[in-house]
């Protein structure tokens, strides 16, 4: 078995070395038709577009992208082609929630926003918003949930409407997938008619996809004072962001809210599992991501205990002072840890 493999993908090289027979890394914007056309199986990250264009007339039978996402892979020609593809649902669910905690902290500490007395709308209640939901709760805030799919599937019960969000909510945070179109389409889901229907001035997230907000629209609505600030994580364009975007914000991120070390080797567990189902291969191999450094930290509350796990500011002073340099810093990012690899102490709670 032959394997492509993304080389920013970490943990991997071991395990997969136990796996196939041969093995070739790529920089996952490096893929080409000529590299992937003996190869049986891909594993990739979402800098790689899995098309036609790549793909046809390959060997490849199974694509595994190690995140959770998947509108890099062309399902319908995937289908077409007899090509089986898996993603990683939930993988970094914790890291996602980690940069959402630690950046509500920040909205406390360094903005003056009193979070007990304030609401979230968080719009996406999947893996990765129903964390986010109990860290918001955990945090003292009123939590309102948006899910149209989950709420066709499940009932209008324990679900606001976005009209209901852009009434009530102080913050809104986004954590859907990326539907170009059909009923439950997000692509441009926060355009100049959504930020127009906001009553209360609300602080933007955006975690999930850089095209689910319209970058023009976000613009004008910080421009105009329709929402009090914003914290991006995710970009259209990427990695040819906007400048004058990244100069408003409050934080502004490479893509890097779910990539904890913790979150990265889920997803490669979780993709290497799969490409051993497809292929009926059995193999020994062990994915444990390293401990931090510190892994003790001594702090009087929690939340400056979080913030010393992960305090988002130095990512966003890294890209504001070098938005050139965004694949860089998204490529070689030093992976963090989440909560369970500390041991806290001297905090009175």
């Amino acid at each position: 078995m032959k394997v492509i493999v993304d080389d920013k993908i970490p943990f991997i090289k071991e395990a997969i070395e136990k796996i196939a027979d041969e093995v070739v890394y790529a920089p996952g914007k490096d893929f080409t038709p000529s590299l992937v056309k003996d190869a049986d199986a891909l594993i990739i990250r979402t800098r790689t577009r899995c098309n036609r264009e790549l793909l046809e007339g390959s060997k490849v039978k199974f694509i595994a992208t190690a995140t959770i996402g998947f509108d890099h892979i062309d399902a319908e020609y995937c289908r077409e082609a007899g090509i089986t593809w898996t993603n990683a649902p939930g993988c970094n669910s914790a890291s996602v929630a980690q940069y959402l905690q630690s950046s509500l902290i920040l909205l406390q500490t360094l903005k003056g926003i009193n979070l007990p007395e304030v609401t979230i709308g968080i719009i996406g209640v999947g893996n990765v918003g129903s964390k986010v939901a109990k860290v918001a709760q955990e945090l003292g805030i009123r939590v309102l949930l948006n899910d149209l799919p989950r709420e066709d599937r499940e009932g209008k019960q324990g679900f606001s409407s976005l009209q209901t969000l852009a009434e009530e909510c102080d913050i809104l945070t986004f954590h859907v997938p990326l539907y170009r179109e059909g009923r439950y389409k997000t692509c441009h889901l926060a355009d100049d008619a959504f930020f127009q229907s906001l009553k209360r001035k609300p602080v933007i997230i955006n975690t999930s996809r850089g095209e689910i907000i319209e970058t023009g629209a976000l613009l004008n609505a910080l421009e105009t004072g329709l929402v009090s600030d914003a914290i991006i994580d995710v970009w259209e364009n990427e990695p040819a962001i906007n400048l004058t975007l990244l100069d408003k914000v409050f934080l502004g991120t490479p893509h890097i809210a779910g990539y904890s070390a913790d979150g990265k080797a889920n997803a490669t567990r979780m993709s290497l599992d799969a490409l051993c189902r497809y292929f009926n291969v059995q193999a020994d191999y062990q994915i444990i991501p390293p401990a931090p450094s510190q892994p003790r930290i001594t702090a009087d509350t929690l939340s400056a205990a979080y913030l010393q796990m992960y305090d988002p500011r130095q990512d966003s002073n890294a890209l504001k002072t070098h938005p050139e340099l965004f694949e860089k810093l998204r490529g070689d990012y030093p992976l963090r840890r989440e909560k369970e690899a500390y041991t806290i102490v001297n905090h009175p709670e």
